[in-house]
């Protein structure tokens, strides 16, 4: 009992230290005023300014490296990282492919969040008076088009849809979290069953998205938002029906 008690404290010990340095080392960033891409001090030049131990420096880099924070370039050096959301990804991906067997469907949940999210920002953008035609977004509506004559919307066209769709709100973190529930739902669809949307019915629900914000109708912005994500629960539904008959 008292060896298992001593290597809790330990264990605990060690974790504080860690997450000690890390908050030393974000702190030593941010009173320097580094930018991201900015080269760090060399791991012997923390060590020395830091008065830690190698091992604790390297547990904290590690940890600040996996969340975006540092990076390491391996033969260059540390870097001050740019924001990922990667580690997001990987745990959402996990407890959603976790809920659903155990009867839960956080897939289905994100896909709410995503929708909430998406219908506040469309209003934000028509709220602003941002709702003029970009070239870029009208040639993706048409590529969309093209590609569901031809018989498929390829992800990628549809993801740079509504990348490009907020863009003029110039606000980098949208990109970031839309993008993070895009690569959520793009690493689970392999555990649903194939589209059962027309092609056609796709890119229709996109034109009538892009024709509500040029318009800038947010009634009708609304209600294409809604029919778009409705699309998507109808796969989720039959995913879960395949689910639950053991198909």
């Amino acid at each position: 009992m008292t060896a298992g008690r001593t290597r809790g404290r330990s264990t605990s010990g060690r974790a504080s230290r860690t997450e000690e340095v890390q908050q030393r080392i974000k702190q030593l960033i941010l009173e320097r005023g580094l930018a991201v891409g900015d080269p760090m001090p060399t791991e012997f030049e923390l060590v020395e300014e830091l008065d830690v131990s190698r091992n604790s420096l390297r547990e904290a880099l590690k940890a600040l490296q996996a969340v975006g924070i540092v990076e390491i370039r391996h033969g260059f050096g540390m870097y001050v990282g740019r924001m990922s959301l990667g580690a997001l990804v990987d745990e959402l991906t996990f407890h959603a492919r976790m809920s659903r067997r155990q009867g839960r469907d956080d897939l289905a949940h994100l896909v709410d969040v995503r929708e909430i999210l998406e219908r506040g920002l469309i209003e934000q953008v028509i709220d602003r008076g941002l709702t003029a035609g970009s070239p870029e977004l009208d040639e993706i509506v048409r590529r969309m088009e093209a590609e569901a004559a031809a018989g498929e919307v390829t992800p990628e066209t549809d993801r740079l849809f509504h990348e490009l769709l907020y863009k003029p709100l110039g606000n980098p973190i949208v990109s970031q979290l839309l993008g993070a529930f895009w690569d959520v739902y793009r690493t689970l669809q392999h555990d649903l069953p194939p589209v059962v949307q027309e092609a056609a019915d796709v890119a229709q629900r996109h034109r009538d998205i892009y024709d509500a914000l040029l318009a800038g109708d947010r009634t009708a912005a609304a209600a294409a938002m809604a029919a778009h994500f409705r699309g998507i629960r109808v796969r989720l539904e039959l995913g879960r029906d395949s689910a639950a008959s053991g198909a």
